[in-house]
């Protein structure tokens, strides 16, 4: 849809003229070819998002090598009616042309609608909403969560019926992009070689964001995201990828992946990329006095992988996936979190009054006892060095703080394996459940393992399943939460139909799992 500025607009605000005239040199192209998005809710605000990228593939996006302003408006209604707020932003180059605009002093509790304007385009409404009030009753919610959306494996059917869910707001848990490089044979493949560097992880983004059922979920609730691997590398921990390469050298890697996550994101300020590289991705997320979600990121500042041989970190050679049981793993120095973001975590897990606390993470917490690949009839099992099963004090110290603290129903939500999974957390076998634990699923990416059930099963999990796409929805009420993994028939098919997996109940006041259906 293409619009004009009314003659009486330009008389009246000089501005406005400017902002027509310049905008006007993006050329006749639509700017707004990987839609919009909102993210970070609070009770007087959110942040707003678009990227102008008339030719989405190509490094610099099709865009002048200068800043380009961007009107935005946010208004009661789809129809624009009732514009409530307008204000321009500056799109710079080196940031992509993104726009990043924070809201704050509206309504809490309630929807609005917003769009933006460049270069005589309009862009395509989205739909966001305000947080309750702190500490507000609220009777009911709807959150829906999903991580790992391989492009070349599948189709995003799954954002289709997330979107039918009307969800209050929307959780991604990792995995936003895979950087490998284009696989043949697949459903779809990637259109441009690995990215290493910032313009190649900008198609890379560019490419899955210009999916429509994946706009379509981003215009309908706003997001929460936090990063796994894959959004960097597969398998980094800190400054080491899976093949230990030159910690140098892959810092600078990581550094051009976090700048263009936060291009692509509704982030707020504080995650914009510091000039070292590093990003404050850690937050909390309040839903009145009904929940509160405890966002963390696992990535930038957890120890190197436990159990590995020497040689291999030396002769930088691909990282031993499965290890046995070793002292590190047991190591209460090694951390997954960092020491500053695990002081934090504490603070909040202490401090929260909300009914329901939901850690906001990327991978399985729960201790996985794996089938080794290369002898599965051995008695002993091994453990994933990517996951929580090598860091367990880091983990313990979690489920302990949630005990000593007395958080109110906490609750685990995960990514990362490709597989739902459900169980109870405790300290010890034996011990009182303290917290349930679901993992979500995968909106595409494939995790054919034999034995997962097998292993799931042996560790202590309710429930497990690895041959179904898919993504949790979290109904929550004052007295219980109701988690459902919802699966899709078949996620190599761009529209495909959906059902209920399985269906699990948390009942306020009683840690662990009550009920599944």
């Amino acid at each position: 849809m293409m619009t004009d500025f009314t003659r009486r607009d330009l008389i009246a605000a000089p501005a406005l003229l400017a902002l027509a005239t310049r905008s006007a040199a993006i050329g006749p192209r639509d700017p707004f070819t990987l839609g919009v998005a909102s993210g970070d809710p609070w009770p007087d605000g959110m942040v707003l998002w678009t990227r102008l990228a008339p030719d989405p593939l190509t490094s610099d996006g099709g865009m002048p090598a200068r800043p380009v302003p961007v009107r935005w408006e946010l208004a009661a209604d789809p129809q624009f009616r009732r514009l409530l707020r307008h204000g321009t932003a500056i799109a710079e180059p080196a940031w992509g042309h993104s726009v990043h605009v924070e809201l704050t002093g509206l309504l809490p509790g309630r929807p609005y609608w917003y769009r933006f304007i460049a270069g005589g385009a309009v862009s395509p409404v989205g739909r966001t909403r305000t947080a309750p009030t702190p500490g507000a009753k609220v009777d009911r919610a709807r959150f829906c969560y999903g991580s790992c959306q391989k492009w070349e494996v599948g189709y995003y059917s799954a954002y289709h019926h997330m979107v039918a869910e009307d969800p209050d707001m929307i959780l991604f848990l990792g995995d936003y992009i895979y950087e490998g490089a284009p696989e043949k044979g697949q459903v779809r493949l990637h259109a441009n070689p690995e990215p290493k560097d910032v313009p190649g992880y900008r198609v890379r983004y560019a490419q899955y964001k210009t999916d429509p059922l994946l706009q379509a979920a981003h215009a309908a609730a706003p997001w929460v995201t936090t990063w796994d691997d894959h959004e960097v590398a597969n398998d980094y921990a800190d400054d080491l990828d899976e093949k230990n390469s030159d910690p140098m050298a892959f810092l600078k890697r990581r550094a051009a992946a976090y700048h263009v996550y936060y291009e692509h994101l509704p982030l707020r300020a504080h995650a914009r990329p510091a000039p070292d590289g590093l990003t404050t991705l850690y937050r909390t997320i309040d839903w009145g006095g009904l929940a509160q979600f405890q966002v963390v990121d696992d990535r930038q500042f957890r120890s190197h992988r436990a159990c590995q041989p020497p040689e291999l970190i030396a002769a930088h050679k691909q990282y031993q996936v499965y290890v046995p049981d070793c002292p590190e793993i047991h190591d209460p120095r090694r951390t997954m979190l960092g020491s500053a973001q695990e002081a934090w975590l504490n603070g909040k897990l202490g401090s929260s009054r909300a009914r329901w606390n939901l850690l906001t993470q990327q991978t399985l917490m729960t201790t996985l006892k794996r089938v080794d690949p290369d002898h599965p009839k051995s008695p002993e099992p091994v453990y994933s060095g990517d996951t929580w099963s090598t860091y367990q004090p880091a983990r313990d110290r979690i489920l302990q703080r949630w005990a000593d603290a007395r958080t109110p129903n906490p609750i685990a939500l995960g990514g990362d394996i490709h597989s739902f999974f459900a169980g109870d957390m405790r300290l010890s076998p034996d011990g009182p459940p303290i917290a349930a634990e679901f993992v979500g699923g995968s909106i595409t990416s494939l995790f054919h393992d034999p034995y997962l059930k097998l292993e799931a099963a042996r560790s202590g999990g309710t429930y497990s399943e690895n041959e179904v796409r898919g993504y949790g929805r979290v109904d929550l009420t004052p007295e219980v939460a109701e988690i459902t993994f919802r699966g899709v028939r078949d996620a190599t098919k761009p529209m495909s139909d959906i059902f209920d997996v399985k269906r699990f109940t948390v009942e306020a006041g009683r840690p662990g799992i009550a009920e599944t259906a």
